[in-house]
């Protein structure tokens, strides 16, 4: 594979950029992405034996999970406006060692506390992923943003998917030491690969730091599209958050009765909803956001209805009797849901990146900042409604998560402030 030597890139759209986005640097933003969203998303199935393993306390064991994200939303307002400010590559790689140097530390950590001080500044550092894909957006051609921005984003999705599954099979072959471990050395050969490959971008910002911080909540309430489709965004993925926390519950009851290594095979058949987001960027290049947003709805709408279906025997499927098909639709709403959820994103990223160029990296913060609490909050609500409904009430709050997306995109298209 043969990558261009790395050139001068200005943030600045008067002209195109020096550097353009070709395959195979595309690729390495993708692979970069999805082993960096790693971090984030791995800790749930780690959650016993890391709290085992260190003697934390049962009320504190959701700390594992919870430390990493929250670190994120830290490095969300308080990094990545940084990328407005500083040179990227410079500033990605430096932010990926410290990444690999904290997941280091956590695959050593003798003590509870240093463990969950480590994951928390990993998630911090993680936000590396938001200096990297407003470059990518940046380096591509606007008329073929979306598809860039499309392709990039299949890397995070591949991540999230790939996450869960991943970390238990290596936890439950090496131990959880060992998964932190091979974290820690991914990222940091992660650094020395974008040092050698990334172009060099120097924002065209006059700022200061705390001004760009401050500038969060100015380009929040400036600008209308970044809100429809932040919010958008934020609603899918709680229906997302909601279907995957409960799914893993649901496929270890009867009459499925998954084990972990099947669980984890379910995880990677979603996968297959990942090529939606090329497909999506594509279509919002071509001017078919319109078009797009509601069709990805609609699609998480029936993911969430077949769900039902296959999961707890809506329309009257005996699921007992037709166990193997009732799997293999569930396998198909998966699909589907991450589809809608992929479809979503790609466009609402798509149609932010063509904001203003020099706030690029803040709009791509505060964008995934807010998505982010959108997948917190559906997968915080899916544990209550699973304790109260089981996997009905999740399929309802899916249901009710896509309809209020689907309703939101209708009002929102209505009002010509929000185009």
């Amino acid at each position: 594979m043969r990558f261009d030597p790395p050139h001068y890139l200005a943030i600045g759209e008067a002209r195109a950029p020096i550097a353009p986005l070709t395959a195979p640097l595309t690729a390495l933003f993708a692979f970069a992405v999805s082993i960096i969203i790693i971090n984030l998303t791995a800790a749930q199935p780690l959650t016993g034996p890391v709290a085992r393993a260190l003697h934390l306390s049962a009320s504190l064991t959701g700390l594992i999970a919870m430390l990493p994200q929250l670190g994120y939303a830290v490095g969300m307002l308080f990094l990545v406006p940084l990328a407005d400010l500083l040179e990227n590559r410079r500033l990605t790689v430096m932010t990926l060692a410290c990444c690999a140097l904290m997941l280091a530390l956590a695959a050593v950590a003798p003590t509870a506390s240093l463990f969950l001080f480590a994951v928390c500044l990993a998630g911090t550092t993680s936000c590396a992923i938001q200096i990297l894909v407003p470059l990518a957006a940046a380096m591509a051609h606007p008329d073929h943003r979306g598809s860039a921005v499309g392709n990039v984003m299949s890397g995070v999705m591949l991540g999230i998917l790939f996450s869960r599954p991943l970390a238990s099979v290596v936890a439950g072959t090496l131990g959880w030491r060992a998964f932190y471990g091979i974290l820690a050395g991914l990222d940091a050969l992660l650094a020395i690969a974008l040092w050698r490959w990334l172009p060099l971008r120097q924002p065209a910002n006059g700022q200061t730091y705390p001004g760009l911080v401050v500038s969060l909540w100015t380009l929040w309430r400036r600008e209308a599209v970044l809100r429809r489709y932040a919010y958008s965004a934020a609603i899918v993925m709680a229906a997302f958050g909601a279907f995957w926390t409960g799914i893993t519950l649901r496929l270890v009851q009867a009459p499925f009765s998954l084990g972990s290594n099947g669980v984890a095979l379910f995880a990677l058949a979603g996968v297959a909803g990942t090529v939606v987001a090329p497909l999506a960027g594509s279509a919002g290049d071509r001017g078919y956001s319109e078009i797009g947003m509601p069709i990805a709805h609609v699609c998480l709408l029936a993911g969430s209805v077949l769900a039902g279906i296959a999961g707890i025997g809506w329309l009257g499927l005996n699921i007992s009797t037709h166990r193997d098909l009732a799997l293999a639709l569930l396998v198909v709403a998966a699909i589907i849901i991450d589809a809608g959820a992929i479809g979503d994103q790609t466009l609402g990223r798509r149609a932010i990146n063509m904001l203003d160029p020099e706030a690029r990296s803040r709009l791509n913060g505060l964008f995934v900042g807010v998505f982010f609490i959108g997948g917190g909050i559906g997968a915080a609500g899916a544990g209550v409604v699973w304790a109260a409904a089981g996997w009905a009430g999740i399929c309802t709050l899916c249901v009710a998560f896509s309809a209020l997306a689907f309703a939101g995109d209708m009002i929102a298209r209505r009002s010509p402030v929000m185009n």
